[in-house]
């Protein structure tokens, strides 16, 4: 069945100073109407995202909850899945399994894991992926690959849901492929060439990249392509009267231009009419409908998550 494309929204938290901050900001996001609290998975200052999760899962009762992404390098996939499963137990089915094979160079450096070369990362993603997917699955799993070797291994919890969501998340055209074949939900992101986020990351998410970022999803997804959900992560949500002169204050650090900056799928700035017409504009152009802002913008946006939502 087609996905309807109706718009739903997701709010990145990363961290509260106390275990009632959480819960509270959990159920604000709820009470609000975003869809999902999704988290970061990085080694800086924020929450662990499995414990985080399930506790804000246990502080609501409809908010769905996942990271964007988990990175598969962090963790063993059969320990990852152990995981997700357990989350989505403890969360009565509203985990989506975000997963990604990782970027951000610091927390490489600091841990001491190998940066390995990206094809040598994704590599292990996309075996990492089978390996979980399978975990998740109802039958034992035995797989043999050039990273990981799991034998006859049940895989336990089950999750309650059938078969939890995954959403992967990419810039590149091989991620995007994987994605396209085998995720629920894809996540468009501008590509990290350098493992931080700088201009060079801003100007791979310009529109144009966006475009050509669609097209090899839809590639490689086929016929699947019209059922999946696309997503896409903002780094930026301004609720503004003065669009114009924000966008003219704010292109130059991106390296863009203001037009540049005015079309760019991973930035909202405008008022609440304005981002209700550029979201609208972009699911048009990109199909995207699923769309997640950083916390800082959770009170701002809400007005525009009431309006949209599951229009």
């Amino acid at each position: 069945m087609a996905h309807p494309r109706r718009f739903r929204f997701g709010i990145q938290l990363a961290t509260a100073p106390s275990a009632a901050e959480w819960k509270a900001l959990a159920r604000k996001a709820e009470d609000l109407g975003y869809s999902t609290l999704f988290m970061p998975d990085h080694f800086g200052d924020q929450l662990a995202p499995a414990p985080a999760l399930a506790t804000a899962a246990a502080a609501t009762t409809e908010l769905r909850i996942g990271a964007l992404v988990f990175d598969n390098d962090y963790r063993h996939p059969l320990v990852l899945a152990k995981e997700l499963a357990t989350l989505d137990l403890l969360s009565d089915g509203r985990l989506e399994v975000g997963l990604g094979a990782g970027w951000m160079r610091s927390d490489y450096d600091e841990s001491g894991i190998a940066y390995d070369a990206p094809a040598t990362r994704v590599d292990r993603f996309e075996e990492g992926l089978q390996v979980i997917k399978g975990l998740l699955g109802p039958d034992p799993v035995t797989f043999e690959g050039d990273h990981y070797t799991i034998t006859g291994h049940q895989g336990l919890p089950k999750p309650v849901q059938a078969t939890p969501p995954v959403l992967i998340g990419g810039g590149m055209k091989r991620m995007l492929s994987i994605a396209g074949r085998h995720a629920d939900i894809v996540g468009i992101n501008p590509t990290i060439p350098n493992g931080a986020i700088d201009a060079d990351a801003a100007r791979n998410g310009l529109a144009e990249a966006t475009d050509e970022k669609i097209g090899w999803v839809r590639a490689a997804a086929g016929d699947r392509y019209d059922d999946l959900e696309i997503n896409l992560l903002n780094f930026a949500c301004i609720v503004t009267d003065d669009r114009a002169s924000m966008i003219e204050s704010f292109a130059p650090a991106f390296g863009m231009s203001p037009a540049e900056l005015s079309a760019m799928p991973h930035a909202l700035v405008g008022s609440v009419d304005e981002l209700c017409e550029q979201l609208e504009e972009r699911r048009d152009r990109f199909d995207a409908s699923y769309v997640v802002v950083q916390g800082d913008a959770l009170d701002t946006f809400a007005p525009v998550v009431a309006r949209l939502s599951g229009n």
